[in-house]
């Protein structure tokens, strides 16, 4: 069976076919979003759009026809346009996108807690702009809202419980949009998709080749979840991309009852199946990849992300030098904005290698943050963890990675499991797959790693505290 997964990513799109275990053929355009102003990130939700059906077209043309269509997207993303015409009203505004900040201030005051990487803030500030009066007939959507739209030339306006549930309103069940914080938020309720389930056909993709049935919509980290087969409770996975996640698996019943523990995870809708909803556990590390984007372009200690296994494999260890990873603060389990990173035990003898090596270790530090405290919410302990997302590449960060840990680390068969996931949703509503056991039990990761050391731990937390509370302004900001 063959799966054409859209993957609308936060600086690039990517279209891909995979029979849900490799991929066949792949397309991908770097789209990085505008950022006008410090804080603030927005798209082009037309120029998204023409991207999306061009790669789509080229990928599905080049192996002659899919089966199907799967969507994959970053979460968190607001957008707004009119129902008619189709014509976005103002910018895409980005997971990223800052600019609701005093807004979430004044309605936690109101006893409303929201934060600004919900789509639903987003929403209010474009509905403001564009529709103060509320008298407009404009539709909401997530990424994924967007895509469906585009491909079925308007005829669906769904959202998964995934991408929903990233909105900040929906109801604590998963099951429907929450009346009480739709209309505290003042939102017409007209403006809203339908939720549907992550699994099945909606409908016809008809602006691509063949007009294939869409058949699955997922956030990119549940779809990762998927796509490296922890689709059992108890199962766990960490994707490094600019950020980093580690999603657990838990089953149905909501695994926490709040926004987010005290121990700084959250609880995600992993997929909606027949009206079911299956629930996980999410840690979150803010700056992962992005410490390597750093080295390259902004410090100049590397010429591409290829030369950091040779530099760090050359040293045995740092040499006594830590790095704290918080170029924009700290995620799980602190949640500190004010945090900013730190490289600390520099001497006379440091050279490029150790930093570069202290960097992959400080990175490696901050996943055992999210593992641990993700085993205390969950109540489950991994002994295994499946990994994916662009360091995954690299041998030298692999291993550090596992003896950070103290785990065995399991790479995906794919760079990026995204693929592989929404594949497997799509599969499943065209009968691929006769069970989630099946699934599960499909698992080959391409590479094994065992944990060969120990790492000072009592250390890293120290240099944490060092590199706490930078900006206290920041860090005193309770989102």
């Amino acid at each position: 069976m063959k799966i054409c997964v859209i993957d609308v990513g936060t600086s690039s799109i990517r279209s891909a076919v995979t029979d849900g275990h490799r991929v066949i053929c792949f397309r991908q355009e770097r789209t990085p979003p505008d950022m006008p102003e410090p804080g603030l990130v927005e798209f082009d939700a037309n120029e998204m759009a023409a991207v999306i059906l061009q790669s789509a077209t080229e990928v599905i043309d080049e192996v002659g026809g899919v089966d199907a269509v799967a969507v994959t997207n970053q979460r968190g993303t607001a957008m707004v346009w009119d129902r008619k015409t189709g014509e976005p009203v103002g910018p895409a505004l980005g997971w990223q996108d800052l600019r609701t900040v005093g807004e979430c201030l004044a309605w936690q005051a109101e006893g409303l807690e929201m934060v600004p990487n919900e789509s639903a803030t987003k929403l209010v500030w474009l509905l403001d702009q564009h529709d103060p009066d509320r008298t407009r007939d404009l539709c909401f959507g997530t990424v994924d809202t967007w895509t469906v739209w585009c491909l079925s030339q308007g005829a669906l306006h769904v959202v998964d419980p995934s991408n929903a549930a990233m909105s900040g309103m929906l109801a604590d069940d998963g099951s429907r949009w929450s009346d009480e914080i739709v209309d505290r938020l003042g939102v017409p309720p007209a403006c809203l998709p339908e939720i549907v389930d992550s699994t099945g056909v909606l409908g016809d993709a008809t602006t691509l080749p063949g007009s294939p049935p869409i058949a699955g919509i997922i956030g990119d980290q549940q779809s990762s979840l998927i796509g490296q087969r922890c689709v059992l409770e108890g199962l766990a996975k960490l994707t490094f991309g600019t950020g980093a996640f580690l999603d657990v698996c838990t089953g149905p019943g909501r695994p926490i009852a709040d926004k987010r523990s005290d121990r700084g995870t959250f609880p995600i809708v992993a997929w909606q199946e027949d009206g079911a909803i299956v629930w996980g556990v999410e840690a979150f590390m803010i700056a992962a990849g992005s410490n390597m984007s750093w080295l390259i372009d902004d410090v100049g200690l590397l010429g591409d992300a290829t030369e950091s296994t040779e530099m760090a494999g050359s040293v045995d260890d740092t040499g006594g030098v830590v790095y704290v990873p918080a170029l924009y603060g700290l995620g799980t389990p602190y949640w500190d904005f004010g945090a900013r990173a730190a490289l600390l035990g520099i001497t006379g003898g440091t050279t490029a290698a150790h930093i570069v090596r202290a960097v992959f270790e400080g990175v490696a530090h901050r996943a055992a943050d999210l593992l641990e405290a993700a085993e205390a919410d969950s109540g489950y302990r991994f002994e295994r963890i499946r990994v994916d997302g662009g360091m995954s590449q690299n041998p030298v960060f692999n291993q550090i990675l596992a003896d950070t840990l103290g785990r065995t680390v399991e790479l995906c068969p794919v760079p990026e499991g995204t693929a592989l996931g929404a594949a497997v949703l799509a599969g499943r509503a065209l009968g691929q797959w006769s069970s989630w056991q099946e699934v599960a039990d499909s698992w080959t990761p391409r590479a094994v790693v065992e944990p060969q050391g120990t790492v000072d731990r009592e250390r890293w937390q120290e240099a944490v505290q060092r590199a706490s509370r930078w900006y206290p302004e920041l860090s005193d900001i309770g989102l």
